[in-house]
């Protein structure tokens, strides 16, 4: 008997009634019914508020980071759980792979941005801060922080675990609760997922809610400080972002739709190429992955028209091989689609698109019997893979404005590249492109004219080939979202994504005020003198504005031949007299590495402490020159702490530590600035 899926509002399970069935993929039968009852919407958005964000904003940037490690690590020991709930949507082992530990990939690589690239506290500081006086005593910089508000997502049916992780983890990093509503069709999937999350006790309460089923007035509820992002339909994305509710209060709706990509075959590849073949599999590949249930799809294969005949053998050839039917087979490489509504909705779309053009391979080629494998598979909601072929693209709107969202893909020849690009174009807006070229002139002359309608591209050739994770892979750390008919939205992208959750503020002040708001150092800020050297204190004792003004140095000839000596650096503006009375400088000039090492031995306590080591410099400028008889004096001031809740091989803890570094010359002007990262041991 069927379980009945519930909902998770206000803290608890909902759901008892059950209403539609939800069928396997692989044979029909139903796996679990949606519940009765309707959620109450008002109290999940209150529960948000009041528990959800108050529990996340208790922790940091790092401690948040920590739990999204954590969960990962959970979720992964669990996997099997996932897999065996994920085979009812018709997803072979590999499919499964990509959703699920796709997913839990998001979370290690979110983990690692929150630890990396964010503060400790919930304040980031998008510096530099700038003097907007002529005497330093008023400045202005960019915060970023929580919106203290709900991120509802509504996730589409193709990825029921990664389109739910890959979005609640920079909500989680940013601070937001959220509310995720999962296609109905596989909805079952992402409540396994959630359990197992809650199950954790990583998540704090009320920070992450689960709807199956509609949204109901969920929409009409939400306020200025919440946000909305969806993945699926265009034309459901276009409605969901005129909500009457969310317009007015000027919502944030982040979209990623549907769109029909397109993969160029580059005029220079020939089929004895190895790119010609890299080509091939590409397509098939994206056709037959998640049985091409994938918004990143290549929908459009663009080929050079003499080369249109080998590449439409070659790939037939390949699809041939292809075993379709139950992924608890072992030779089966393509599933189901996820429903049997998607089964027809994508047959009504290929017979759409095939007419006036020709169906090469697969459904209606009339090329022998197919019929998927394994028992009770004629109950489920299998397609043949199926390639078109539109002659003349540019005189044929259908294929660049009807997707078939399943494993269907046209081929479209050109003339030239030209030709090439107005064809990828035709697609109004895609989430990924791919050129396959031998050449990096055709590269240079190609990516940035498609690159103004495309999301993200890739080059692809025998070099990249060996470690490319393909065109359909989008990527913690790279962008994935288009534009126009993509939704116009942003996702992922590394610390990019949590940005997106996060509100951008401007804050203007005397530097002190900036320092004390953003919690840390801003130039001109009132600094505090103290007689214990800054680099004898533990992490824990430091205090952000802790400032070391050094003795001087004055620089000498020799410094500069000695330093050249050691370096191996014999650069005319420190040697030659006579050409270097002509450069713009009119004398011989230290080296600016010398400026840095003169200025470390001028703030460096030697003995041992607790500054472990030296990692690093940050927004290094030489802004003017020293010259032979300048003296050069350094100020050292403590900016920055973050506890990454690092421990070292001695188990004593370890902290990370920006240092300003102002170096002058004899006159008060600024030389050299930068930051220096170290590590910094905590008491024992």
């Amino acid at each position: 008997m069927s379980t009945v899926l519930q909902s998770h509002i206000a803290g608890r399970w909902l759901g008892t009634e059950s209403a539609q069935a939800l069928r396997s993929a692989v044979n029909g039968r139903v796996v679990a019914h949606t519940h009765a009852e309707l959620p109450d919407f008002a109290e999940a958005l209150s529960f948000a508020r009041r528990r959800g964000v108050p529990g996340l904003l208790a922790l940091d940037f790092q401690e948040r980071a920590e739990r999204l490690k954590a969960l990962a690590k959970f979720l992964g020991a669990r996997k099997e759980e996932l897999y065996a709930v994920s085979a009812h949507t018709g997803a072979t082992r590999n499919d499964g792979w990509i959703d699920i530990e796709g997913g839990t990939g998001t979370l290690f690589a979110y983990a690692s941005v929150g630890g990396n690239e964010l503060p400790s506290g919930n304040v980031v500081h998008e510096g530099p801060a700038v003097a907007l006086g002529k005497k330093g005593s008023f400045a202005g910089t960019h915060i970023l922080v929580p919106r203290r508000g709900v991120a509802v997502h509504i996730n589409a049916f193709n990825f029921p675990v990664w389109g739910l992780l890959e979005k609640f983890a920079p909500t989680f990093l940013a601070g937001m609760a959220t509310i995720a509503k999962p296609a109905t069709a596989t909805s079952y999937l992402t409540e396994k997922c959630v359990r197992l999350m809650l199950e954790s006790g990583l998540v704090p309460e009320g920070s992450l809610q689960l709807v199956i089923g509609g949204t109901g007035d969920l929409l009409d509820r939400l306020e200025e400080s919440d946000l909305v992002t969806f993945t699926g339909s265009a034309d459901t994305a276009a409605r969901l972002r005129s909500n009457g509710n969310v317009v007015r209060r000027s919502v944030p709706f982040n979209a990623e739709a549907d769109s029909l990509n397109c993969a160029i075959l580059a005029p220079d590849v020939s089929p004895d190429d190895e790119e010609f073949d890299l080509f091939v599999k590409e397509v098939a590949r994206e056709m037959t992955v998640k049985a091409g249930q994938k918004c990143t799809a290549i929908r459009r294969a663009i080929v050079p028209r003499r080369t249109l005949d080998a590449v439409a053998r070659r790939l037939s050839e390949r699809l041939a091989k292809v075993v379709v039917g139950d992924p608890a087979l072992e030779t089966v490489r393509m599933g189901a689609l996820a429903s049997k509504d998607q089964q027809r909705d994508v047959a009504e779309r290929v017979a759409a698109l095939a007419a006036g053009n020709e169906v090469v391979f697969g459904a209606g080629s009339g090329k022998g019997e197919w019929a998927p494998v394994g028992e009770g598979t004629g109950g489920g909601a299998f397609f043949a893979p199926t390639l078109l072929l539109c002659a003349r693209p540019l005189a044929n709107d259908a294929v660049h404005d009807i997707e078939a969202f399943g494993p269907v893909s046209t081929l479209m020849p050109y003339d030239d590249l030209d030709e090439a690009v107005a064809l990828a174009a035709r697609g109004r807006g895609s989430l990924v492109g791919t050129l396959v070229t031998k050449d990096p002139a055709t590269a240079a002359r190609v990516v940035p004219q498609v690159a103004a309608l495309h999301g993200r591209f890739l080059v692809l050739d025998r070099e990249a080939a060996a470690e490319s994770t393909g065109h359909g892979s989008p990527l913690p750390l790279l962008k994935h979202g288009g534009p126009g008919r993509a939704g116009g939205g942003e996702e992922l992208g590394g610390v990019r994504a949590v940005k997106h959750y996060l509100q951008r503020t401007a804050v203007q002040g005397s530097p002190s005020m900036l320092a004390a708001v953003t919690g840390e150092h801003v130039r001109g800020a009132k600094v505090i003198e103290t007689e214990i050297h800054p680099f004898r204190r533990h992490f824990e004792d430091l205090r952000i504005g802790e400032s070391l003004l050094t003795h001087r140095r004055t620089v000498s000839e020799a410094d500069i031949v000695a330093f050249g000596g050691i370096s191996g650096d014999f650069f005319y503006m420190h040697f030659d007299e006579v050409a270097a009375a002509k450069s713009p400088f009119g004398k011989r000039i230290a080296h600016g590495y010398f400026v840095l090492s003169a200025a470390a031995g001028l703030f460096v306590s030697p003995a041992q402490g607790p500054v472990l080591a030296n990692y690093g410099l940050d927004t290094l400028r030489f802004v003017k020159p020293v010259g032979i008889g300048d003296t050069i004096q350094a100020r050292l001031t403590a900016k920055r702490k973050i506890d990454r809740r690092k421990v070292g091989a001695d188990g004593v803890g370890q902290g990370v530590v920006a240092w300003d570094v102002e170096v002058t010359n004899q006159h008060g002007e600024v030389v050299a600035s930068y930051d220096i990262l170290t590590l910094v041991a905590k008491r024992g």
